[in-house]
């Protein structure tokens, strides 16, 4: 049973969008075996089903049979990802489903709780939302069992939302919808893992069997797609994720890993088959569908996830198989590899003006995972750090002052390689970016120009948690500019900073 959820008006709006056409090179079929040369390629027509299973937790898949979201897992690709906590937000669905529904996390999108209040749908809309007001010839469908999700969290814009009073009623409308309408965006919400979860907890045999139950009702699902009879002239896009999981004795809401772990599996066109990725975000999802149907989003809606085939490794990706497991952070798994202080190709860390001691995972810049350094010590701001991807550089004055060390503070600076400029021209820094205080510390940011003095880029002083693009003048003659993060803190909190670039 779902526990002390409100329900309010639907709040969604619609803004301008940018549209790319549906070009045939985007979504076509190859031509068929034996068509003649220069025979015209057919455009498939794009269609979109997402499913959304409430409270489900990823660690227990393997534990339950669900034949038929594994068979979807080996015929695409599967990512896992952390979701944010307190102080950002609680793990609960109405922050989960949000972020998931509009592209971006709770602290544009504002909804913290299962009642709503504050809610900028008006600012953030669903993606459904905005495929009506890019294409309004596309017909949209919300089928949820929770009735917040086409009550609430997809607006009045999208064409049919419909509730269900149990799971199998979902998927029934879901299956009929699905069969005789042409439904080109489809988004399922299914609730009874959740129940599950709250009633018994993950090491319960009653919510491996909701696991099953579910994966039974998602092949109904999946069947009544592939049964259309127009299915082989469409391009389906499958995606499956949750908003939350659970503790293994029930409830979430919390920052535990079994709280916070979500996923994404993705099955169509640019997935994979088998494949498994660690920088996808449940951001991505409402991006993801927006491009498959040839919309473009704008820099102006200033969505958090991108269309996971826009999605590249960065250099600190790279270090990945390179990671190590703890020194001085017991409080970790023996066996989890996380961190590392060995900078990738083409990177250096300046540690000369670093005590000696500390903890030795933090000593100085150090790059990890989300999984190892937020889990290092929970409720200190850590789990906030879901703009970052993959492998991260941190800077943390607060866990590396854990064990002694030598008099000083913590003063250690990450030095970027060399990247071409146009001189005359300007530059344009990006990079996301979690800075959170809480004591003494500073953070700058500085450029140099072919290897001459450092000049101040930005500075830091107060919290942060964005995704940066910095203008800078390029001077005549320059060929070359480094980046350098310098952060200093004594027993205070962190730096994070990823997906750095420099474009000119």
């Amino acid at each position: 049973m779902r526990l002390s959820r409100s329900v309010r008006a639907a709040l969604a709006g619609t803004v301008a969008v940018a549209v790319l056409p549906l070009a045939a090179s985007a979504h076509a079929a190859g031509p068929e075996a034996g068509s003649t040369s220069g025979a015209a390629v057919v455009a498939k027509r794009p269609k979109s089903l997402v499913i959304g299973i409430d409270g489900a937790t990823f660690a227990k898949f393997d534990k339950a049979k669900m034949p038929r979201v594994k068979g979807l897992m080996a015929a695409g690709m599967t990512a896992t990802a952390n979701l944010y906590a307190n102080p950002m937000a609680p793990t609960s669905s109405g922050p989960g489903w949000s972020t998931i529904a509009t592209g971006t996390w709770p602290d544009k999108h504002k909804v913290v709780d299962n009642n709503f209040a504050g809610a900028r749908y008006d600012l953030y809309p669903d993606y459904a939302t905005r495929l009506e007001a890019a294409r309004s010839s596309l017909n949209t469908l919300v089928v949820g069992t929770w009735s917040p999700i086409p009550g609430t969290v997809f607006g009045p814009g999208v064409d049919t939302r419909l509730g269900g009073v149990s799971d199998a009623d979902t998927t029934t409308t879901a299956v009929s919808k699905l069969t005789t309408t042409d439904a080109d965006a489809t988004f399922v919400h299914l609730d009874d893992v959740d129940g599950a979860g709250h009633s018994y907890g993950t090491e319960h045999r009653r919510y491996l069997e909701a696991l099953n139950t579910v994966d039974t009702e998602i092949g109904r699902i999946l069947d009544a797609v592939t049964s259309r009879a127009t299915y082989a002239d469409e391009d389906w896009q499958i995606l499956v994720t949750a908003d939350h999981g659970h503790m293994p004795g029930g409830g979430h809401g919390g920052n535990t890993p079994a709280e916070r772990q979500s996923f994404v599996i993705a099955k169509g066109a640019g997935f994979t088959p088998g494949s498994v990725r660690y920088d996808v975000k449940v951001t991505d999802i409402a991006p993801t569908v927006l491009s498959h149907f040839g919309v473009t989003p704008d820099p102006a809606w200033q969505l958090d996830g991108k269309p996971i085939g826009t999605l590249a490794p960065d250099a600190f990706d790279a270090l990945r198989p390179s990671l190590n497991t703890r020194v001085d952070e017991a409080a970790l798994p023996s066996t989890l590899k996380g961190w590392t202080t060995t900078a990738p190709t083409g990177w250096t860390i300046d540690n000369s003006a670093m005590p000696t001691g500390g903890v030795t995972e933090w000593r100085g810049w150090s790059f990890a995972t989300d999984e190892f350094w937020s889990n290092a010590d929970l409720g200190q701001g850590r789990e906030t750090n879901v703009r970052a991807r993959d492998v991260f550089a941190v800077a943390d004055s607060d866990e590396w002052d854990d064990k002694a060390h030598g008099a000083g503070q913590f003063d250690s600076t990450l030095v970027s390689p060399a990247y071409a400029v146009t001189g005359g021209t300007s530059a344009t820094v990006s990079y996301a970016t979690n800075y959170k205080v809480d004591g003494p510390q500073t953070g700058d940011v500085y450029i140099s120009f072919d290897g001459g003095p450092r000049q101040l880029l930005q500075s830091y002083r107060a919290d942060r948690n964005a995704f940066e693009q910095l203008t800078v003048a390029v001077p005549a003659g320059a060929a070359s500019a480094r980046l350098s993060f310098r952060y200093t803190g004594t027993n205070s909190a962190f730096w994070t900073v990823d997906q750095v670039a420099l474009t000119s």
